[in-house]
């Protein structure tokens, strides 16, 4: 399912305006990037939920040449049940753990420690399974364009609890997974791809 159009359009006027502040060299230049700038919050705001001045504020603090986010997800499945945490921040909903990555910390890093933080295990990771384009993914609108890489990971230590950012921890059989998923962050297909990739090792890497 392709986002809409506006939403891309939005994207590419938010970027082209965050590249051009970076390397602008007169108040002209900077003025119209700004105004650029300005003028994708509105749109923005104008079809979704979120007011312009945080929109604006959000687009704001944006700064060098703009490129793809990168979150990442570990995909911890245990005798035929996969890890899921309620995220806080999204009413309680249900996820893949992860998050977006830290900066001087490698991909696998990045997972581990939010595996860590999320859920209160330790994992190594064993699998690149996915690098998915958020766009083309299915969830909902988001305001910048998102690279999301799917490990999966196995536990080495810990024991499962809560953390700051979640309320609950619990394992789902492929059958479990419940209704109230957390789409900006996992969705159902994906969950369904991660059991696919722990049965079948020799499954190359998914990607776009």
């Amino acid at each position: 399912m392709m986002e809409p159009a506006w939403l891309l359009w939005v994207r590419e006027l938010q970027a082209i305006a965050q590249t051009g502040l970076t390397f602008a060299s007169s108040t002209f230049d900077r003025e119209r990037y700004t105004a650029i700038r300005s003028l994708a919050a509105k749109m923005m705001a104008t079809h979704s939920d979120a007011s312009f001045v945080r929109v604006e504020g959000l687009f704001a603090e944006q700064t060098g040449y703009a490129t793809p986010k990168v979150d990442v997800r570990g995909a911890v499945i245990e005798e035929g049940r996969i890890l899921l945490v309620r995220e806080v921040a999204d009413s309680g909903r249900w996820t893949i753990p992860g998050g977006w990555a830290d900066v001087n910390q490698s991909p696998s890093e990045s997972v581990i420690r939010e595996l860590q933080e999320e859920s209160g295990l330790a994992v190594r990771v064993r699998k690149l399974a996915g690098v998915y384009d958020r766009t083309r993914q299915g969830h909902p609108p988001h305001p910048f364009h998102v690279y999301r890489l799917f490990f999966l990971c196995d536990i080495v230590g810990g024991v499962p609890k809560a953390g700051l950012e979640t309320s609950e921890v619990a394992f789902f059989g492929e059958n479990e997974i419940p209704k109230e998923l957390s789409l900006e962050r996992t969705l159902p297909h994906q969950i369904r791809r991660m059991f696919e990739h722990a049965r079948d090792k020799d499954l190359p890497t998914d990607f776009d």
